[in-house]
């Protein structure tokens, strides 16, 4: 890594402040390793604008002397898109984290890049609305992360991806210019979208500074059942099932006895039930009226469940979710995994969890891998350990038969710079050319994000 020019420097703290320009290698080093530990890199400078004119004009001057950024929002990523791993500076948007008022009549909010997902649930929550995306990391992750990956979450069932959510959207480009498009309006066939376009391209064509979310209306009755299931394939069939016959289903997600027996134990948890089973699947109901009913009638008719565990009140249901948010505390205690988001068809999605276990072993036999996921829409998070951080084999085990199986190689954290290899599993060079000449239009001189989804020139 080179160091930078100090009159660069001198220009960067003109814009922003020079006490927001951070160069001390101790404050720094965190923003150069994604929160795994997995990806690590190194940065000449960490720069922290406080507005839309300021992050234009950090882009204008490093696009005219050629320094490449990397846009970092609360850094949950999981395949080094939002890390220096070739030694960029980081554009850090933490401190946009301003949340607009709601508006009451169209359902809709306006959050800086920098605002957590919790900051948009809380704000949304004391307007009498929902945010529809939900994750596990939403204490940290931050609405530019989240749109910049096209994020899913818990409730994509339910409600959609980010991108569904986006009503309109404020960036600067790789040329500096900015686009702010925030009426919000549902209908508005004036051309290209670019929200859509922006939002899944991972920081590569534009720094996100805000967005304008949809909001839905609120659910105040839930309800939440753990079933316990023989196998991979009843777990779809019931969530397939209770898709069908509850419209109100808003979470379906799956796990395994061995990850649940991990949980339990790295984080003192009671198991669920008096016995093991191969399979579990967590399913969450709202509803405006109580679904406790419909929900016990579809349950009594899937006849696979060997057990059941239903939770109506906020204390209960809150422990059942945690056999499920816990496993990626509990993996992380085994060391670094190698994480792979992945999706699946409906069909295939059975076979790939039975199966993928033994293609790991085949070529790393001391490993381990931990799967879970949201099995209403086909993605599985294989999770690998006792895998040496940058020992790929695996990676291309597991990518390679999810895109033979039909799948993607990335559901919900993008490509970044951890599965660009692989990415010609899902895009033909047809599609790459049209993605290098959308890249070339809005940042011709390349200087953001450019080892993410294309190779470095």
């Amino acid at each position: 890594m080179r160091p930078l020019d100090p009159a660069l420097l001198g220009e960067l703290g003109a814009i922003v402040g020079a006490d927001q320009v951070v160069v001390d290698p101790d404050i720094v080093a965190s923003y150069a390793v994604d929160w795994t530990g997995r990806f690590q890199g190194e940065t000449p400078a960490v720069v922290r604008p406080g507005n839309l004119d300021q992050v234009a004009a950090v882009v204008d001057v490093c696009r005219g002397r050629e320094v490449a950024l990397v846009p970092q929002g609360g850094n949950t990523g999981l395949v080094g898109g939002g890390v220096p791993l070739g030694g960029e500076i980081v554009l850090s948007l933490r401190r946009l984290s301003a949340i607009g008022e709601v508006d009451p009549l169209a359902g809709q909010l306006t959050a800086g890049a920098g605002a957590t997902v919790a900051d948009v649930h809380r704000a949304a929550t004391a307007a009498g609305w929902v945010y529809g995306v939900d994750l596990g990391s939403r204490d940290s992750a931050t609405v530019g992360g989240t749109v910049a990956t096209n994020a899913g979450g818990l409730h994509v069932l339910r409600h959609g991806a980010t991108r569904a959510q986006v009503m309109g959207i404020e960036a600067v480009l790789g040329t500096g210019a900015t686009i702010s498009h925030l009426g919000g309006l549902v209908k508005d066939n004036t051309g290209y979208d670019l929200a859509g376009l922006i939002c899944g391209s991972e920081g590569t064509l534009a720094v996100v500074t805000a967005a304008r979310l949809r909001l839905v209306p609120p659910s105040p009755h839930q309800v939440a059942a753990l079933i316990a299931l023989p196998g991979p394939a009843s777990a779809v069939r019931a969530a397939t099932g209770l898709r069908r016959s509850l419209p109100e289903l808003q979470a379906a997600e799956c796990f395994f006895d061995a990850g649940l027996a991990l949980v339990c134990e790295t984080l003192g948890l009671a198991p669920p039930f008096a016995d093991r089973h191969p399979a579990y699947l967590l399913i969450e109901v709202a509803g405006q009226e109580d679904p406790t009913e419909a929900t016990a009638e579809a349950l009594a008719s899937i006849a696979e469940v060997a057990d059941v565990a239903v939770a109506t009140d906020p204390a209960r249901r809150a422990q059942l979710w945690r056999y499920r948010e816990g496993h990626t505390e509990a993996v992380n205690s085994l060391g670094q995994p190698h994480k792979m988001d992945v999706t699946l068809p409906a069909a295939a999605l059975a076979s790939f969890i039975e199966e993928v276990p033994d293609a790991v072993r085949r070529v790393a036999p001391h490993a381990a891998t931990w799967l879970w996921g949201h099995v209403a829409d086909g993605n599985v998070h294989v999770n690998v350990t006792g895998v040496a951080p940058r020992d790929d084999a695996v990676d291309d085990q597991v990518l390679t038969m999810a895109a033979s199986f039909g799948g993607s190689i990335s559901a919900e954290h993008g490509i970044g710079t951890a599965k660009r290899r692989w990415l010609h599993l899902n895009r033909s060079p047809a599609e790459m050319a049209a993605f290098g000449a959308i890249k070339q239009a809005l940042d011709p001189a390349g200087v953001l994000n450019p080892g993410v989804l294309f190779s470095p020139v």
